[in-house]
Parts: structure tokens; C-alpha cells; sequence
């Protein structure tokens, strides 16, 4: 059995400002065409659809033209929530989606039930599991005992009850101990949300979902498929691409990637000025892909921004790299934060970033933005 297998889709998301609709809409009919290229038996979507609970309505029509694309074509197709997306609104209509093939997690309430799909070595059980907190399980599980997410998603596995006779897919958006994050990631600090990769490995299969980087953990049946586009600059060295999983008799998973290239890129560039805005230097790049500029002039440009835009005009982000900026971090403790106004440590820490203080205009809006914080309990 042919599986495509991906994940954090995260449509309707905004990137420094920029909409990636655009970017979203042109991999996802990439997708489709290496679809039809593999000809799988089935398609898997291991959580984060959207950006947001409250996906913008233009993400939302673009998912629901990929999934009537993909029942198109007589696929079967396993969506779940994870952690950015509202559990209630992936699981609305799954009853009626089941008919096209489609099928939608629904809320964790204690039990996943396994859909069936067969082939020549027999059935393959696929098992939807939402994200979950140690909160969703224990309402439902009656353990006490369950106190971090690797004994919710243990407890949640155990109440399966697998057939290991059979193949056994698991489709799950949790983080799982040992796998390569980067920034763009929503994980707890200190750990708290870790899942031992063991919890899958009664599983032929577990199509993970969360994390940025494409990966296996521990062994190939245990996989990250990665983000089809690149969502931050610390996704820079990802390759992206399309995960293929091929179950054949019990016991045999074999994967292959397929790399997809975006409509515009994500890449950083060093150099003073001078250097960047020379014609000899930009005419080597597609200056329509998404950069990440790095100035090295000891003095700011005036204005560097708006001129770099001209040659680069999907410029993400400009940074400085020079004596100023390499001289340290800001050294506070965090005991000395605690006795500061946040408006004091504000003042220091733009102090030393730009070797000046904030003009009475700046610290004017600081102090009214710090007000409104206060008043609306942020």
C-alpha cells in the first residue's frame, strides 16, 4: 500500500508580514501532480491544516479545492487536528466526508476508531489521533496518573486495542523526543509536551505531524514528513519534499521523498550595502525569493530598507552584523529583571542595540503600548 504522507500545511499563514497563500496554493497543486505521478492509495494530512483556530476564508476555500481534488481522484484521505488548528472545525461534516473517502479526526473523546483499507497482503487499520493534552485524555481515560503528554498519548494508544497480527497506521501531531526542531515550532519549554518515541512503535507506521524538519525517529516507520514550503529563516537548510511510505506485508516500510521546489524560495544574504546592490551580485540570484538581508556596514543606512526593496522586493527581514551588533547580548538576570519596569529594561536593552537612547517619541509609545497591555491583562 502507497501512502503520501504530509503535514503543517499551515495555510492562511502570514510570514513577517507577507500572506503565503499565494506560495500555498502553487505547492499544493505541486502535490497534486506528484500524486498523480506515485498514483498512492492514500493521502495523509498529519495535522496543523491551517495557521489558526480561525483560518481567514481564503484558507479555507484553498484546503477545501485540494480536498476536492484529492477525492477527485478516488483517494482515500486521513486529515487530523493538531496543535494550531480548532479540533471542532476539522471534525465538521466528517460523517458526510466518509462517503468521498475523506476522513476527518474527529474531538478526542477516549476512543479512535480505526478506518480499514485493504490490499493484496491484506487490511491496513489507520488510526486518527488528534492532538491531545494530558487534560483531553484524562477527562475521558479516568487515570489520575496521567501527568505529562507522553502518558497521554500512552494512554490514549493503550485504549486502541491493536490487532498487531495486522498492519497498523497511526496518524498523530505530537512532539516526540530526539527530533531536530527549529524556530518556527510551538514547543513547551523545559520539555513538558516530550512523547516517547517508543509509544508508536507498536504501530507499522506512525505519520507524525508537528514538526518543521523532515525526519525519522529512531527507524523509518517512525516519521516527521516536514512542511512542504519554509516557514522561518531557521528552515533555511530544509529540503522540502513529499514523503512516500510503502507498506508491503507485515513488517516491510519502505520510504522515499520526492523534493518539491517552491515558487519562491526562503535565503539569507551577507554584505555591506554597496556589495548587495551591486548589479554583478543580484543578478545572480532570483531576487523574487524571500530574503533575509544581513548588512555589515559599521553605519546604518539611511533608509535601507526601501532602497533594498527595489532590487529585493519580497525582503523579509534586515539585520546589522558589524562591531556594534557582535559586541554581546544584552546580560540581565533574570532576578534583576523582576525589580525593573518592563519600560526600564526596554530602555536598556534599546540602549545597547543602537548605542543611543529612545527618543521622547519612542518612549512615549512604549509607555502608551505598555498601558494598553496592562489594561487588557496581557
Amino acid at each position: 500500500m502507497k501512502i503520501i504522507h504530509l503535514s503543517d500545511l499551515h495555510l492562511g499563514k502570514r510570514v513577517n508580514g507577507f500572506s503565503m497563500l499565494e506560495d500555498q496554493r502553487y505547492i499544493l497543486l505541486e502535490i497534486l501532480r506528484i500524486i498523480d505521478d506515485t498514483e498512492p492509495d492514500a493521502v495523509i494530512v498529519a495535522g496543523d491544516v491551517y495557521d489558526k483556530p480561525v483560518p481567514p476564508a481564503e484558507a479555507v476555500e484553498l484546503f477545501d479545492l485540494f480536498l476536492t481534488e484529492l477525492a477527485s481522484r478516488r483517494l482515500a484521505v486521513f486529515v487530523i487536528s493538531g496543535n494550531h488548528d480548532s479540533a471542532e472545525r476539522i471534525a465538521f461534516g466528517a460523517s458526510i466526508m466518509n462517503k468521498s473517502g475523506v476522513y476527518m479526526s474527529r474531538v478526542y473523546n477516549g476512543t479512535v476508531k480505526p478506518v480499514k483499507l485493504g490490499d493484496r497482503y491484506g487490511d491496513v487499520n489507520f488510526y486518527l489521533l488528534p492532538f491531545i493534552k494530558p487534560s483531553y485524555v484524562k477527562r475521558f481515560s479516568g487515570e489520575e496518573n496521567i501527568q505529562d503528554y507522553n502518558d497521554a498519548v500512552k494512554a490514549a494508544v493503550d485504549s486502541m486495542n491493536i490487532d498487531t497480527s495486522q498492519r497498523n497506521v497511526i496518524v498523530s501531531h505530537q512532539f516526540v523526543t530526539g527530533a531536530k526542531t527549529c524556530m518556527s515550532e510551538e514547543l513547551s519549554v523545559g520539555g513538558l509536551d516530550n512523547v516517547d518515541a517508543g509509544v508508536y512503535g507498536i504501530f507499522d507506521y506512525a505519520a507524525l505531524g508537528h514538526i518543521h524538519g523532515p525526519q525519522c525517529i529512531l527507524s523509518n516507520h517512525i516519521r516527521y514528513c516536514g512542511t512542504p514550503l519554509k516557514y522561518s529563516f531557521s528552515e533555511i537548510g530544509h529540503i522540502k519534499s513529499v514523503t512516500v511510505a510503502e507498506l508491503g506485508k507485515k513488517g516491510d516500510v519502505f520510504i522515499n521523498t520526492v523534493p518539491l521546489k517552491p515558487m519562491r524560495d526562503m535565503q539569507e544574504i551577507k554584505g555591506t550595502y554597496m556589495e548587495l546592490t551591486s548589479r554583478e551580485f543580484y543578478r545572480k540570484l532570483d531576487t523574487e525569493n524571500y530574503f533575509h538581508i544581513i548588512l555589515t556596514d559599521e553605519n546604518d543606512v539611511t533608509d535601507a530598507a526601501a532602497k533594498l526593496r527595489v532590487i529585493y522586493p519580497n525582503m523579509m527581514k534586515i539585520s546589522y552584523d558589524n562591531t556594534r551588533t557582535r559586541a554581546g547580548t544584552v546580560r540581565l538576570r533574570s532576578e534583576d529583571a523582576k525589580r525593573k519596569e518592563p519600560l526600564e529594561i526596554l530602555d536598556e536593552f534599546y540602549e545597547f542595540q543602537n548605542g543611543r537612547k529612545m527618543s521622547g517619541s519612542q518612549r512615549r509609545f512604549a509607555e502608551n503600548l505598555f498601558e494598553k497591555l496592562r489594561e487588557e491583562n496581557i
